[in-house]
């Protein structure tokens, strides 16, 4: 029977180096994976039980199992890397190494799709690829970032830890995005109902009251021929206008899409009053959330800030940031770097060059992310405000206009019956 030497860290986090005997690199790789083995490398041993040595009579080169390529495994579209860290967390937390649980999860897992993910990366790791290696197959679920720090918390035997600081910031994000949709849900709510109301007015009262205002004779006030006017227009007119609005939405829409057009719609959007600080923000607290996780598990700083610049969403931000990073790399502190970009507020400025000055990044930048989540859900609540209190403010001025210019209409048509 074969024997294949390998290269593998034990549950303590220890380097192991020995040989084992199965029957083929599959069941040798499930086989260290049972005794709790995170395997680096295997390499199949020339010998008499060798294939190639007893059909040759010569002893076969050893050789290196190399990951394969990934050909019929497809990860679903719409999958969330969140649910398979956190069952692989829980299962690997237990005991079981990386590929066991992995492997439990593509057999065990109630969402279809979830389930289609896992048995992707376990055909990849029982093929002898990595856990990271195998994710990094499936870059649509997985981002670079976090196969480079499954890869980092591999190397350094210290898998679990590096998955919990990943759940963690994982959830951070999920529950600022949730806190985003939830605070445009309302606004978008009022404009909507406001939408229903004024094409209410335009389309069914006013006609009505246009006809009956016209049996009664005599001459109508300019408040109310202007209302009457807008409601023809509307009529006639409306079903253009709103095929005009759709199509230069639709071509904003891809226009922004465009690297020109996001760069320079990012620019806009720094200019505006509510969004502009937002958008600061949000900037800081990517900024600080995703360097302080990737320092906290071991990639370089070279490394983290290249994997920090894809996390900032603004494109303004991210050529500043990408700037600051070439002064870095140069020899030049983070802190001052990012003060020459003129995008860090100084306060975050002030704690980044306390936590280096103490040899504390790490900690600093968790104190940073800390302070602007709290102020972006202050943000949040604020521009709700702001924008439903406006739309309330559009709709009564233009309810409050009908009403003068139905009254208006009413009181004139009266006085010239008494005058008549």
């Amino acid at each position: 029977m074969p024997r294949f030497a390998y290269t593998a860290r034990d549950r303590a986090g220890k380097a192991v180096t020995a040989d084992v005997e199965a029957p083929s690199r599959k069941d040798a790789l499930r086989v260290l994976g049972a005794r709790g083995l995170q395997v680096a490398s295997v390499t199949e041993l020339a010998g008499a039980g060798n294939k190639n040595a007893a059909a040759g009579g010569k002893p076969a080169a050893a050789s290196v199992v190399r990951t394969p390529r990934r050909n019929v495994n497809v990860a679903p579209r719409r999958v969330e890397c969140l649910p398979f860290l956190e069952a692989l967390y829980d299962l690997a937390s237990s005991g079981l190494s990386a590929g066991e649980a992995v492997r439990l999860l593509s057999v065990r897992i109630k969402d279809a799709r979830l389930r289609t993910l896992c048995a992707g990366i376990w055909e990849q790791i029982s093929e002898g690829a990595s856990l990271s290696t195998a994710m990094a197959r499936f870059p649509e679920v997985f981002d670079p970032s976090i196969t480079n720090l499954i890869q980092a918390g591999e190397a350094t035997g210290s898998l679990n830890d590096t998955l919990a600081r990943l759940i963690a910031h994982l959830t951070e994000q999920r529950e600022l995005r949730r806190q985003l949709l939830t605070a445009l849900a309302y606004p978008i709510f009022m404009v909507v109902v406001a939408f229903g109301v004024i094409m209410f007015f335009l389309f069914f009262l006013l006609p009505r009251l246009q006809g009956l205002l016209t049996s009664l004779g005599g001459k109508m006030p300019t408040s109310t021929r202007l209302l009457i006017a807008l409601s023809e227009f509307a009529i006639h007119y409306g079903v253009f206008v709103i095929i005009a609005l759709i199509f230069a939405a639709i071509s904003f829409w891809r226009w922004r899409a465009s690297e020109s057009g996001r760069v320079t719609t990012d620019a806009w959007m720094l200019q505006l009053p509510l969004l502009g600080p937002f958008t600061v923000s949000r900037t800081v607290l990517a900024f600080s959330q995703t360097l302080s996780v990737l320092l906290e598990n071991g990639i370089t700083a070279a490394e983290a800030l290249r994997m920090t610049e894809k996390q900032i969403e603004n494109r303004i931000h991210r050529a500043a940031f990408t700037t600051a990073t070439a002064r870095v790399l140069e020899g030049e502190a983070l802190s001052t770097a990012l003060g020459r970009t003129g995008v860090f507020p100084d306060l975050v400025l002030d704690r980044l060059a306390v936590g280096e000055n103490t040899g504390n990044v790490v900690p600093s930048l968790k104190q940073i992310a800390h302070a602007y989540q709290r102020q972006i859900s202050a943000q949040l609540n604020t521009f709700t405000k702001v924008v439903a209190s406006g739309v309330l403010m559009l709709v009564f001025v233009f309810v409050g206009f009908i009403a003068f210019a139905i009254v208006n209409a009413v009181f004139q048509v009266s006085a010239s019956f008494k005058m008549g």
